[in-house]
Parts: C-alpha cells; structure tokens; sequence
C-alpha cells in the first residue's frame, strides 16, 4: 500500500512538460513596390532584403511588396504597416496574407515542415528566420498572381465560347488588348521582381541552409506553382494573340470588301456617264 501510494504521489506532483518556443509568422502584401532606401524602423539586420530587429521581433522588407513579420504582436505590427504605407507603391486593398508558425527542435536533422503545421526550426537564429520570410513572401506573391491570371481567364472564357458556339470573336480589341497587357505584367513581375525561382541571398554565406530551404519550397509548391503560373500565362498570351489576330483578319477582309465595293461604285458611275454622254 505504500508503495502504491507514493507511485501515485510521485505521478501527481511531476512537472508538466515545457511549452515548445514558438513565433507567429505574418506575411502581408502591400502593394505592388515598397520602397525601402533609407528606411530606420529598428536595428538593420540585412540589407537584402532589409530586414530589421523591431522590439523582440523581426521586420523582413522585400521591394516587391511583401512585408513578413516575425513574433510582433499585433499592436507592433500594425503600427510598423502604418508607417510603410507612405512607401507603398499600388497599394492593395485587401492587403495578401499568409501566417504561419514557427517552434524550436532538437537539432538541425530534426529541421522539418509538418503538412499543414508548424515550421521546425534547429533555433531562432537570423538565417534561418531570412529563409522562412523569403519562403512565405514568395507563397504570397504567387498567391496573388494565381488569382490575378485566373480573372483573366474567367474574362477569356466567354470570348472562346462564343467562337466555338457561333464562329464570332467579340469586337472589342482594347479587351483584348487589356488582356495582354495583364499577362505581361504578371510575367514582368514573377520575372523581374519576385524571381521566384532564385535562391535568397542568406544561402550564399550559408550553403549548410541549403536543405531547410528546399524543405521549405517543397512545404509551399514554390517551384510547382510557378510553373504552373508560367503555362497559364503562356496560354493566355497565346489566346488573346490569337483573338487579336482573327479580329484584325477580318477587319482587313471587312476594308477589302468596302474598297472593291468603291471601285464597282466608281466603275458603275463612268459607265453612267459614258452612257448619258452618248444619248
């Protein structure tokens, strides 16, 4: 019996297990551009992206429009968001969001990224934070673009369908003029800007990184859903190329007909004449 009951004893006074650190990651796109020179809100951490040390927390800054922030509450946060606003260029509204969560491990072969859960970090460490920032503003960006091609493609929809169900294509070339120029923009934008497909900076000085990044583009379908955002942005440049060439083939076959049109007109009137002429 005493046994039993200092067994019992024992189990009801053991300390509970510690809560595992962890951060709340914030991405949000602002706008198209945030323009970053001679930006002080904290103590500079990098300069590429700039990032900095902001209360207890992390501010990462990339100049495609994404701000990622790293264990502020959100009273710090929206007071840092306010002050961007005025460097914002194209401000959205919605602003884009993705969260996530990031809690410490054991140790680096520990590093994982649960489907769907937290993001399992060897420790807190700058590099590692630069790499989850770049990860989730990338999966922002994307996740703008994709919804952004797929309106074009709900306004190419009812263009297609009436060619195949009436062999008419609509008349409004600025519409699909417009359509074009959307495509490019995107394309100009996960080129030029995001360059999705390039590794951050942060690998460079540290190449032993290089894993718990492609862990972490595979947890985010980076590569994935760029390349999807590529095709389908091929295909809408290609859709609207064509509707634009069927629409100006049939314009031309439209002045043609006027200009032979013209000519009988013109041939019918000094036939008139010569006729009036001889009575």
């Amino acid at each position: 019996m005493n046994a039993d009951q200092l067994a019992v004893g024992t189990a009801s006074t053991s300390p509970k297990p510690e809560a595992v650190p962890t951060l709340r990651i914030r991405a949000l796109m602002l706008g198209d551009r945030i323009n970053a020179a001679g930006l002080e809100i904290g103590t500079l951490v990098s300069s590429t992206p700039a990032a900095f040390r902001v209360h207890a927390g992390l501010a990462v800054i990339f100049r495609y429009g994404v701000v990622v922030l790293i264990g502020l509450l959100p009273s710090e946060e929206k007071v840092l968001i306010d002050s961007l606003k005025p460097r914002v260029i194209g401000e959205l509204s919605p602003y884009e969001e993705e969260i996530a969560q990031a809690q410490l491990c054991k140790d680096e072969s520990t590093e994982a990224i649960q489907p769907g859960g937290p993001i399992c970090l060897a420790k807190f460490s700058d590099d590692r934070l630069l790499l989850v920032a770049d990860a989730l503003a990338k999966s922002t960006s994307l996740a703008r673009d994709e919804r952004r091609v797929a309106a074009v493609f709900d306004v190419i929809e009812p263009f297609a369908r009436e060619l195949a169900e009436h062999g008419r294509t609509p008349r409004r070339r600025k519409g699909i003029l417009q359509l074009i120029g959307n495509a490019l923009l995107v394309q100009q934008r996960v080129a030029g800007r995001v360059a999705i497909a390039e590794k951050p900076d942060v690998l460079w000085e540290k190449p032993e990184l290089d894993r718990l990044y492609s862990r972490l583009e595979d947890e985010y379908e980076l590569k994935e859903r760029l390349d999807t955002l590529e095709r389908k942005l091929t295909a809408v440049s290609e859709t609207a190329n064509a509707l634009t060439d069927i629409i100006d083939t049939q314009r031309s076959l439209r002045l043609e007909i006027a200009v032979v049109v013209l000519i009988v007109i013109e041939v019918a009137i000094g036939c008139f004449q010569i006729l009036t002429g001889t009575h």
